[in-house]
């Protein structure tokens, strides 16, 4: 949908939720699993959900479970949730640049997930200026709400709802890989942007293909933007830079 008028008071937000809600059909399964694993790795159903409230980075929520668990040490759980998350300093400038010199932005960074990102890449450019901020407030909270939820489910019900309906375990892995490819293929509109997510995308399976998991995704995060960039003066100015929608 292209808004690229003004638009009512409210409208923004209302567009933000609903841009925003098919994210939960892969969020709340997600996040029922790791609260489910959560539980099953030691942590209390309060600690579980401070994970999703606190950290509220899938990849990163689970290796911080799996590692804390094992004994891992503390320093080296930090590192590799950093590591896994290295991705947000490239994802952050690409959405900024949307939406201007309000600093509400900067505390909102925090619910700026995968998911949100390419939905924003896709959404924004499409807004007046003025309902950006809304429109992006509005779809991130949503996102990050539905993430706590599915989480406090997991942690609570997690345990009878896979005994009651164990065909969930096979599904629930898909449900997050399925979702991020419908986001980011509409932005495969020229050959720059594809090779870019094309060549993520392959890194990143070779990567985990050769027993480094936790690395895979930064790296090919850093990749693609590396494509994109060497590769961007072949783009049409319109996508190569953000749009300025006419009032």
């Amino acid at each position: 949908m292209n808004i690229s008028e003004a638009t009512p008071p409210g409208s923004a937000w209302k567009q933000g939720l609903k841009d925003a809600l098919p994210l939960l059909g892969a969020y709340i399964p997600i996040a029922i699993s790791f609260g489910l694993i959560s539980i099953q790795s030691g942590f209390g159903v309060l600690e579980t959900i401070l994970i999703s409230v606190f950290i509220y980075a899938g990849a990163s929520q689970f290796l911080f479970v799996a590692m804390v668990a094992s004994g891992s040490p503390l320093w080296l759980v930090v590192i590799m949730t950093l590591l896994i998350n290295a991705r947000h300093v490239l994802y952050a400038p690409n959405i900024t640049a949307y939406l201007g010199t309000d600093k509400r932005w900067i505390p909102l960074m925090h619910c700026l997930t995968d998911q949100i990102f390419a939905l924003s890449l896709t959404i924004l450019p499409k807004l007046a200026p003025q309902d950006r901020m809304a429109w992006y407030t509005s779809a991130a909270l949503l996102a990050w709400f539905s993430w706590i939820a599915g989480t406090a489910i997991g942690a609570i019900a997690g345990d009878e709802l896979t005994q009651r309906w164990p065909l969930i375990n096979d599904v629930l892995p898909f449900a997050l890989p399925a979702l991020f490819l419908v986001l980011v293929a509409p932005r495969c509109t020229n050959l720059v942007w594809t090779a870019a997510l094309a060549c993520a995308a392959v890194l990143a399976l070779v990567v985990k293909l050769l027993g480094y998991p936790n690395v895979a995704i930064p790296l090919a995060a850093i990749a693609g933007a590396l494509v994109f960039h060497a590769m961007k003066p072949r783009l049409p100015s319109d996508d190569a830079q953000p749009t300025e929608a006419k009032p």
